[in-house]
C-alpha cells in the first residue's frame, strides 16, 4: 500500500462538519422557519384566552352539555332521525361513486404514462381538477341549490364534483408512479394503449385506487352532514332546524346518530381495505 495515500484515505473518512448553510443544516434552518411561522400566527391572531379560560365560560358550556346529555328518545322523532341518517348515507355513496367513474374519466387525460406518451391534455385536465377539489363542497351545494332546489339531489351531486377533482388528481398520480415495466413489455410487441392500460396499469393500481376511494367515502360521510346545513338534505339539514331553535334534546339525538353513521362507515371502509390487502 502506498504509504502517502494514508493521509488522504483519512481525511476521507474524518470529514469536518458541514457549515452553517451547508445541505445538512437545511432541515434545521426549515424547522426554525415552520417555528417561526407558528409563534407569528399566535402573535397576529386575537387569541381571547383569559376569556376562553375564565369561570363564566365553563359555567356556560356545562350548561350547554348538560343539555345536551337529554337526548331526544321519542319514536315519531326517532323515525325521523333513521330517515335522515339514510339519506345522508345514501348521498356521501352515490357522491363518492360519481367521483371514482368521472375521477378515473379524468385521470386518464390527466397522467403521463410512458416517456413517450405526448399527454396533451394533461395540463388542461388538471388545472380542471385543481377547479373542481379548491372549490369546496359548500360552495358547490349553493351553486346547485339554484338549479336543483333544496334537497339530497344538490348535496349528492356537490360532494361528487368535488370529490372528482381529488380522486381524479390522486388515480392520475397512481397511474404515473404504476411500474413501467409490464406496460413496456406489451408495448414493445405492439399491444394497444387500452388494452395496456386493461391488462398492465390497472391491476397494479387497482388497491390503491379503491383505498383512495374508500377514504374519500369516510370524508364524503362527514361532509354530508355538512351540507344539510344549507339545505341539502339528511342530518345537517335536521341538525340546523333544531339547533336555531335550541332544541338540545332534538340537537343530541341528531348528533349520536352522526356519531353512529361515521362509525358505521369507517368500520366498512377499513374492513374493505382489510379485505382488499388479503
Amino acid at each position: 500500500m502506498n504509504p502517502l495515500a494514508a493521509p488522504h484515505a483519512a481525511n476521507d473518512t474524518f470529514k469536518l462538519p458541514p457549515k452553517l448553510f451547508d445541505a445538512r443544516c437545511k432541515a434545521c434552518w426549515f424547522g426554525m422557519a415552520v417555528l417561526g411561522l407558528v409563534v407569528a400566527s399566535f402573535v397576529s391572531l386575537d387569541l381571547k384566552w383569559a376569556q376562553f379560560l375564565s369561570v363564566d365560560a365553563f359555567a356556560r358550556m356545562g350548561k350547554f352539555l348538560a343539555e345536551l346529555l337529554k337526548p331526544e328518545l321519542g319514536g315519531g322523532f326517532l323515525r325521523k332521525v333513521l330517515m335522515a341518517a339514510l339519506e345522508t348515507l345514501a348521498m356521501s355513496a352515490l357522491g363518492t361513486l360519481l367521483a371514482a367513474i368521472l375521477g378515473l374519466m379524468l385521470a386518464l387525460p390527466a397522467s403521463k404514462t410512458h416517456a413517450d406518451d405526448k399527454a396533451r391534455w394533461r395540463a388542461p385536465t388538471r388545472l380542471l381538477l385543481n377547479a373542481l377539489r379548491s372549490t369546496p363542497e359548500l360552495v358547490w351545494a349553493a351553486l346547485l341549490l339554484i338549479a336543483a332546489g333544496l334537497g339530497p339531489f344538490a348535496g349528492t351531486l356537490a360532494l361528487g364534483l368535488h370529490t372528482t377533482g381529488v380522486l381524479g388528481r390522486l388515480f392520475a398520480e397512481s397511474f404515473e408512479n404504476a411500474p413501467p415495466g409490464p406496460g413496456f413489455a406489451l408495448r414493445t410487441r405492439g399491444i394497444g394503449e387500452g388494452r395496456i392500460f386493461l391488462y398492465a396499469t390497472i391491476p397494479q393500481v387497482l388497491p390503491q385506487l379503491m383505498s383512495y376511494t374508500l377514504y374519500r367515502w369516510e370524508n364524503n360521510i362527514r361532509a354530508a352532514t355538512v351540507l344539510g346545513v344549507v339545505g341539502a338534505g339528511g342530518l345537517g339539514q335536521m341538525l340546523a332546524f333544531h339547533m336555531g331553535l335550541f332544541q338540545m334534546g332534538e340537537t343530541s339525538s341528531i348528533l349520536i346518530a352522526m356519531l353512529f353513521l361515521v362509525a358505521l362507515v369507517d368500520g366498512l371502509s377499513f374492513a374493505s381495505r382489510r379485505w382488499l390487502a388479503s
